[in-house]
């Protein structure tokens, strides 16, 4: 079996979901049968639950909401992307034809060529070449050149229209200094007040030497620091061949200039957009493998995120994902990527004092031994007396494959799960596989959950194999914070579980389907 380590090449990824679905995939009816889904739950109505208090806030909570306000706009849920197939077949958000002219326009504005070895960079892993690339990149309007070494810097920074690459994976390697400082971001652009744009960074390895830190608790400081590559306030970005190693944070950040916590219904100013990750490789994250934040027009492909240390968070406590789309994101799609032993394979979330992501698809996706294969949830919106969340709305998923998900030491107490859907509403999940591992005991828990006030929800062409001592295979919880307005068609095994009081569920056997 396959080990998703960390020289699997997700470029395999569409083929491996072939085999493990069984089958080979029409793409194109997939996306047609999903969006129809969509459209069918997105025409029902949705009437807010009853008995909501607003949380009693501490004096200083209610001042750092108020400081944040300052820094942050309303938050507004967006049309969102359609996905669509491009004349080779590939999946594409419908945007991509305006980052294509944009990459067109980088190109017509690169002045200049210089390899980073003729400003006095040496690639002999202990050289300080900081100041080497400051003087190829200069202002911007350049390609910079960095042939194969591994070449120290204590941090790069990228004005507008600067393309850097390297001459692959493993062969051209950026490592930061023994002395750089634990916030500093490997890459980043110049400038996260005013933004940036038109920036590729492509082919090479990013090594955050988290090893210069020793044994210290906690691997990060703050926000978008301590990550190997931060885009910030970046309209118009790729990155394209990078493999990310071991960073403090993220290995790959999308985000505003800061993050915002002025409570569900803001988000942050100065987010980026039309950013395109294609082919990542991370591991050894104190965080998150790739994250987005308060960001729209996210493209995120081909890529696999692995094997966190979770040194971000305290021991046993790590909320370490391979994909998280996070708090403000929207219309962000994820197409065949993968992810193995991380806490959520893909997460989609927001903390209890920002808004949700929304407007996200995945479209292919393979976990492997994550605990929680997929999770979608909105912290502190699931209890009867929290706030219904605002702003956790609109998932599609399709294509997808979780792998004996597991225990994890990451977070000690979290049951794991092939997927759990928590507070959103309108999500529609279509030919979902989960595989369990027949040697390992599952201490009956159920393979999928909805739960904690989640509502519309499609699950469609579910598929449950190989668990041993499993529960069932869905649960849809109940009580005063149950899930409502559940359907649930063609699973293999029918065998569900539906909580205490929970309304309009409806179940329909194989050969009926969702009408």
């Amino acid at each position: 079996m396959t080990s998703y380590g960390r020289n699997h090449d997700p470029g395999q990824n569409k083929v491996l979901l072939e085999e493990i679905n069984g089958q080979q995939q029409d793409l194109k009816q997939i996306i047609q049968e999903t969006e129809a889904l969509f459209q069918q739950i997105t025409n029902t109505p949705i009437t807010p639950q009853q008995h909501q208090t607003s949380p009693s806030l501490s004096f200083t909570k209610k001042i750092e909401a108020s400081v944040f306000r300052l820094t942050g706009e309303q938050f507004r849920i967006q049309q969102p992307t359609r996905v669509l197939l491009d004349h080779d077949g590939n999946v594409v958000p419908d945007w991509k034809d305006r980052l294509d002219e944009e990459y067109n326009r980088l190109l017509e504005n690169l002045n200049k060529e210089i390899n980073v070895v003729d400003c006095g960079a040496v690639g002999d892993g202990q050289t300080d070449c900081t100041e080497a690339f400051k003087q190829a990149i200069g202002d911007g309007r350049v390609k910079v050149i960095v042939p194969p070494g591994v070449y120290i810097t204590k941090g790069i920074v990228l004005p507008s229209w600067t393309w850097l690459t390297g001459a692959g994976v493993g062969t051209t390697t950026i490592k930061l200094h023994d002395k750089a400082a634990k916030g500093t971001r490997l890459i980043t652009n110049a400038n996260h007040w005013k933004g940036n744009h038109h920036l590729f960074v492509q082919d090479l390895s990013l090594n955050w030497n988290v090893e210069r830190l020793g044994s210290i608790p906690k691997t990060s400081t703050w926000g978008n620091h301590s990550s190997c590559l931060t885009y910030a306030n970046v309209t118009y970005g790729w990155v394209k061949n990078v493999e990310g190693i071991n960073p403090g944070l993220h290995c790959f950040d999308i985000s505003s200039t800061l993050y915002n916590y002025a409570g569900d219904g803001y988000r942050a100013r100065g987010g980026s957009n039309y950013v395109w990750l294609d082919h990542l490789i991370g591991y050894g994250f104190g965080d998150d493998g790739i994250t987005t934040h308060h960001s729209d027009y996210v493209f995120i492909s081909n890529s696999h995120m692995c094997d966190p240390s979770g040194r971000a968070h305290q021991q046993g406590y790590s909320n370490s994902n391979g994909f998280e789309i996070d708090d403000g994101s929207r219309n962000v799609l994820l197409v065949n990527n993968s992810s193995a032993r991380c806490f959520g394979g893909v997460e989609i979330k927001a903390h209890e004092n920002s808004s949700a992501a929304s407007n996200v698809a995945i479209i292919g996706h393979i976990s492997m031994n994550d605990n929680r294969s997929f999770n979608f949830r909105h912290i502190g919106h699931h209890k009867k007396r929290d706030l219904e969340s605002r702003s956790a709305y609109n998932i599609i998923a399709a294509n997808l494959a979780a792998i004996a998900p597991v225990y994890s030491d990451l977070y000690k107490d979290s049951a794991p799960r092939g997927m759990v859907v928590s507070a959103y509403k309108n999500v529609v999940i279509n030919q979902f596989t989960v595989v369990g591992d027949p040697d390992y005991d599952f201490h009956g828990n159920p393979v999928i959950a909805v739960q904690y006030r989640a509502r519309n929800i499609i699950l469609n062409k579910v598929t449950v194999k190989d668990f041993t001592n499993r529960g069932p295979c869905i649960k849809v919880y109940g009580g005063e914070n149950r899930a409502d307005s559940v359907k649930i068609a063609d699973c293999i095994p029918e065998e569900f579980e539906l909580g205490t009081g929970t309304e309009d569920i409806k179940i329909f056997k194989n050969d009926k389907g969702i009408n």
